[in-house]
């Protein structure tokens, strides 16, 4: 099993960051075949790390035969995100470090396609958590019903993340 989660994060960093000699189209999908024979699993290896990631990272094609990351990619994708009406309040985790950078410049999706937003208060806990060490992170409140109000598009993506491409200061509460 430790084997097969490093093949997942692998697998995140190649369909997201760097997809280093496979062929990936325009909507960040490769073959499930190719992807098989690089990183030297089975389909069933690949299938077990897709049922029991649990942030549902990557997405099989309806047919099964190309696979994607759901979201997060650094790397140029045009996955076609439906816009939806958010929830009035989401969430962020981050480190305490971030909280004065953050207020005076919001937040920004950086070398991401979009900032990733939750409204599930302890997923942002656990990815605050994973950036703060051994400090309890932070986790911000964004006034998404606000936002929305205001303009801004969010997108929900296949695995339940929410996406905008900015977070201004003044919607964002500590």
């Amino acid at each position: 099993m430790k084997e097969l989660l490093n093949k997942s994060r692998e697998i995140s960093y190649l369909l997201r960051h760097n997809p280093k000699g496979l062929n990936m189209d325009k909507e960040g999908y490769v073959l499930v075949n190719d992807l098989l024979t690089k990183i030297g699993i089975t389909k069933e290896e690949l299938d077990w790390v897709i049922d029991n990631n649990d942030k549902k990272r990557f997405a099989y094609s309806d047919d099964e035969t190309k696979i994607r990351a759901s979201q997060g990619h650094s790397i140029k994708v045009d996955i076609d995100f439906k816009e939806v009406r958010p929830p009035m309040k989401l969430y962020h985790g981050t480190t305490p470090e971030n909280i004065k950078s953050i207020m005076k410049t919001g937040l920004n999706k950086m070398k991401r396609h979009h900032v990733h937003l939750t409204d599930n208060l302890n997923t942002a806990k656990s990815v605050g958590k994973r950036y703060s060490k051994n400090k309890s992170p932070e986790i911000l409140e964004i006034n998404a019903g606000a936002m929305y109000a205001d303009g801004y598009k969010f997108y929900l993506s296949d695995n339940g993340v929410w996406l905008t491409d900015n977070v201004p200061s003044k919607y964002i509460n500590i």
